[in-house]
This record gives structure tokens, C-alpha cells and sequence, in this order.
């Protein structure tokens, strides 16, 4: 938080003209953790995860739907033809025919068609609770917690590779820097060095293609000068989409000379279970399981109670009602069909812990390497720097040679190039070193 502070500051500072900003490496990290699109698309996942765990958790609740339903037909759905004779009885009918006038008793042997729920309303409510479904509520619910952890773990990861590649870009810029201020130093060198030959030249000591040489050689500085600017305007390009910085009119402080920073060898066979690749691996195993005793579940009764009210208007009358009720499904046919489906998360779920063991594996080798990378950049700094002493006692004793007439001039650019290689072979350790570093600890976790 204080680097993030500070960083809001020194862009302030620039917004209202006090003064160019200055980032060190720890202000450009907080920059790019807060505006990286990639760390962004991340902190979506987390939201969208944390939707689904909230979903899976209702499964628990009951189920309320509601139902209705009008309609009519072109004819009744329940028609039947009635005979009036047939449910007469003998004697009421000889009873009748005595009392009843003919017309009246040739009517009752004639059918009767009876038609109805030609039209009707039918609307209801429910709410069902399930009490047991083979455990699959429970193991869906846990199954999505692991997704909201592999979401967060992809975050820190994402993170992790952000932050690696804001320092690496820090660290080219600063190599490119420092190559400028090597060729500012030799500039200086080489300006004293025309000096002293232009009046050498004019006292006879010395030839014009001495002169010459030098000037060819300042001809290169400033050819390279150029490429080195061209490749910080770069550098600065590229922090700015990746930090989210206003423009390239900043600057960077940082620290070649400070004591070298020993980075000291972890365990890494416990330095792997802290890696954030082991912890997925680890949550892929343990949805790999959950999904097996999901399918599994898928075989195992389902009980519900539930609740309901309804209505219905099919015979010209309104009827409502409520009820209570009790399901049991058994998938009786799953027990078959289900088993190849349960075989195959079967062997899912081992190949899952295998790829994990030997994941760990792999894991400890990059650890391993990664450590040799430091130990030998450590090496090469050590090497580095013993050159520029001797590329520097070079340059001194070929300039005293020079001043006496007893080297050659092309001795002496030679010895000034040798020196000018040194310093940049020493600047190249220096950042191939803290990008070893960098490596490993990416590489323990840390």
C-alpha cells in the first residue's frame, strides 16, 4: 500500500507539472497488479466462481414453482352416451308405463349424449424440498468451493507472472540505461583522448590518421547511443500498456552498485507444496473426486417432500385444494447404464493424482535449475566485474604508453573498447542475475 501511495503521488506530481515522475521497481509491480487486463479477466473469474458457489448453495432450499392452464377444445374430453332404459328397474318401469303418457315414454328409449371439460382453468402452486439426493447437493456445493479456490490460485498465479514481467521490463530498462552511461563515460574518455592528439598533432608527435581513428571510434558511440535510445523509448512503451502509465516521460530509480543480494537455496521438496502449480493440482485431484461422488450419486434414490395448492374450474364449478406429498425416485435402469460413466471419473480421478506426483517432480527439477541459474549468473558477476579491474588497468597503462610514444594509437582505442565491453559484460551479469532471482523465486513460490 505505501508503494501504491507513493506511486499516486509521482503521478499528481507530473499531472500538475512539479516534476517528472520517478518509479522505483516496487511502484511499477503495485502499478501493473491494479491496471493488468490479465489480472483483471482474473478478479472476473473470482466473481463469476463466487456466483456459482451462491448458486449450488440454493439447491439446498426448496423448489416453488407455479402451473396454469386454460383451454378449449371443439368438443368435450370426456364424452359418454346415456341410455335412460338401462338404468331403469323392471317394476318402476312397468310403473311408469301405466302413469306416463306414450310420448313421454318414447322419449326415455331415446340415447342421451353427454359432453364435458370442453373448456376449463387449471392453476396450482408446489414447493419441494429434497431430503436426500445421494449426496449430490452436498459434493455440488463442495465441488463449487474448489472451483471459487482454483479461481483465487489462478489470481495469485496471474499475479505472480505480472509481476515477473513488470521487473523484467524494469531490469531491461535499467540495462539499457546504464549502457548509455557507459557510453557517456566512454564519450568523455575518447573527447580527452582527440584533445591530447590534436595538439600532439600539431607539435609533429603524432600522424592525422591517429586522429582519425578516434574520430571513427566517437562515430560508433554515437551510433550506438542511438540504438540504445531507441530501445528505452521501446522499454518505456511497453511499461506504460503494462502499468497503466499516463506517458514515457518518466524515470526510474534503482541501485547497480548496492551489495549483491544472496538469495539463499530453500528445501524444495517442502518449497513444493507451497508453489501455487502444486496447490491446483492439488484442487484438480479433489474436484476429480467430488465429481466421482457426484456420479455415483446419480444412482442412489432421490427423496422429496413437498406442498401444494390447487385450482380447477373443469366442471363449471371451482374446486381448489391443498395437499402434502412424498417422492422416492430409484433409477433402477442407472444402475446399469451409469456404471461406464462412474469407470471413466474413476480413472480421471487417478490419472489426476498421478499427473499430480509427477507434476511434483517436475516441479523440484525447475527448482533445481532455476538454482543453478543463480549460482552461475552469481559466478559470471564475480567474473564480470574482475574484468573491468583489469580491462581499467589496460586502459591506464596503453594511455601512459601512448602519451610517451611508445603504443600506437590503435593499441589504444583497443584498450578503451576492451574497457567499454567490460563495463556492459558487468551490467549484463548484474541483470542476468536479478532475473535468475527473479526465476526462483517464481519457482518456490515465494
Amino acid at each position: 500500500m505505501r508503494h501504491l501511495l507513493s506511486l499516486v503521488v509521482a503521478v499528481m506530481a507530473f499531472a500538475l507539472g512539479e516534476a517528472q515522475p520517478t518509479y522505483n521497481i516496487e511502484q511499477l509491480c503495485d502499478s501493473a497488479r491494479g491496471c493488468n487486463i490479465a489480472i483483471r479477466a482474473a478478479k472476473h473469474d473470482i466473481e463469476a466462481a463466487k456466483l456459482q458457489k451462491k448458486e449450488a448453495h440454493m439447491n439446498y432450499f426448496p423448489t416453488v414453482s407455479a402451473t396454469g392452464m386454460w383451454f378449449q377444445a371443439n368438443k368435450g374430453m370426456a364424452e359418454m352416451t346415456i341410455k335412460p332404459q338401462d338404468y331403469i328397474p323392471s317394476d318402476l318401469g312397468q310403473m311408469m308405463a301405466q302413469m306416463l303418457p306414450p310420448q313421454i315414454l318414447a322419449s326415455m328409449s331415446n340415447p342421451i349424449n353427454v359432453s364435458m371439460m370442453k373448456n376449463g382453468l387449471i392453476a396450482g402452486v408446489a414447493a419441494v424440498q429434497p431430503v436426500y439426493a445421494g449426496g449430490r447437493i452436498i459434493n455440488g456445493n463442495k465441488l463449487a468451493r474448489v472451483g471459487e479456490d482454483v479461481s483465487l490460485l489462478k489470481l495469485e498465479m496471474k499475479e505472480d507472472e505480472v509481476e515477473k514481467t513488470t521487473k523484467q521490463y524494469f531490469w531491461q530498462l535499467v540495462s539499457l540505461q546504464e549502457k548509455i552511461k557507459t557510453i557517456d563515460a566512454s564519450e568523455v574518455l575518447l573527447g580527452a583522448i582527440s584533445k591530447d592528439t590534436e595538439v600532439a598533432l600539431k607539435a609533429g608527435l603524432a600522424i592525422r590518421n591517429d586522429l582519425l581513428q578516434v574520430q571513427l571510434r566517437q562515430n560508433e558511440l554515437t551510433s550506438q547511443r542511438l540504438k540504445l535510445n531507441n530501445g528505452i523509448s521501446m522499454v518505456k512503451m511497453l511499461l506504460c500498456q503494462y502499468c497503466g502509465l499516463r506517458d514515457t516521460s518518466f524515470s526510474i530509480s534503482y541501485d547497480v552498485d548496492s551489495p549483491l543480494l544472496i538469495q539463499l537455496r530453500q528445501d524444495h521438496d517442502m518449497a513444493v507444496y507451497n508453489t501455487t502449480e502444486y496447490k491446483l493440482l492439488n484442487k484438480q485431484v479433489e474436484a476429480s473426486q467430488l465429481q466421482e461422488k457426484m456420479t455415483r450419486g446419480e444412482n442412489l434414490p432421490t427423496v422429496s417432500v413437498g406442498a401444494g395448492y390447487n385450482y380447477h374450474n373443469l366442471l363449471d364449478r371451482n374446486h381448489s385444494f391443498g395437499m402434502v406429498f412424498a417422492t422416492v425416485s430409484i433409477p433402477i435402469s442407472g444402475w446399469w447404464t451409469n456404471k461406464h460413466a462412474i469407470n471413466r471419473n474413476r480413472i480421471e480421478s487417478l490419472k489426476a493424482r498421478e499427473q499430480l506426483n509427477d507434476n511434483a517432480q517436475l516441479l523440484k527439477i525447475r527448482m533445481q535449475n532455476a538454482w543453478n541459474g543463480v549460482e552461475e549468473a552469481r559466478d559470471q558477476m564475480k567474473l564480470a566485474q574482475l574484468s573491468i579491474e583489469q580491462a581499467t588497468e589496460n586502459l591506464r597503462v596503453n594511455r601512459d604508453l601512448y602519451s610517451v610514444g611508445m603504443s600506437k594509437m590503435s593499441d589504444l582505442l583497443e584498450a578503451q573498447l576492451l574497457y567499454q565491453q567490460a563495463c556492459d559484460k558487468r551490467i549484463d551479469a548484474f541483470i542476468e542475475y536479478q532475473c535468475r532471482m527473479l526465476d526462483y523465486e517464481q519457482a518456490i513460490g515465494e
